[in-house]
């Protein structure tokens, strides 16, 4: 009697960590799971997932084949050479004209951690110019988002850096992508792709 006693309490208290499991969406071999778009470069080497500017130097993006609508999103990345990229939520994609939001990876003083509407509003939110420090040049950084109905927080290296609540966004369904941008010379390393899905 004591032991589902103990179950029930579990439930009510604490239903989203019973219910909620982190899985990672990257297994540190190959692509599985993931679709290309564009001719820049996504290869894996040493357990870590590249994106790298190809010879056409267009916009390149990686997405999740399944969709995403609540969740929370961990990674670690790494800039190297042109760092410029992004994560981007609750998207989808014609070629390679994408739809959605993305939270902004790029280079010191770029506003990572951000959140920019592509082929729409632009920019929705930059992050205090005052932490634009916590990005770690390129050092390892990790990267947190909750998505969650029409509310978006950004975390970097444990610093939160911004927070939206937009209707559109609300709205919005699809999957999840890594970008490359334009330009060339870019380079990105990321690893630990995990999401946790939110009710």
């Amino acid at each position: 009697m004591k032991y589902y006693l103990i179950i029930f309490l579990l439930i009510v208290l604490f239903p989203s960590s019973i219910f909620s499991q982190t899985k990672s969406i990257f297994n540190g071999k190959d692509l599985t799971g993931w679709t290309i778009h564009g001719t820049e470069k996504w290869y894996v080497e040493k357990g870590e997932l590249v994106c790298e500017s190809g010879p056409d130097k267009q916009y390149g993006y990686l997405s999740t084949n399944a969709a995403y609508e609540n969740f929370i999103l961990t990674v670690n990345f790494k800039l190297e050479a042109n760092g410029n990229s992004g994560v981007f939520i609750r998207s989808g994609i014609e070629g390679t004209k994408i739809s959605g939001w993305q939270v902004e990876v790029a280079p010191p003083g770029l506003h990572t951690g951000g959140i920019y509407e592509s082929y729409g509003r632009g920019w929705l939110i930059q992050p205090k110019p005052e932490d634009e420090v916590y990005l770690k040049g390129n050092e390892w950084n990790f990267m947190k988002i909750k998505v969650k109905n029409d509310e978006v927080t950004t975390w970097l290296n444990g610093k939160k850096m911004v927070y939206l609540k937009d209707q559109k966004i609300g709205d919005g369904k699809g999957f999840i992508a890594l970008q490359i941008h334009d330009g060339g010379g870019i380079k990105v390393r990321w690893r630990n792709i995990k999401v946790t899905q939110l009710k």
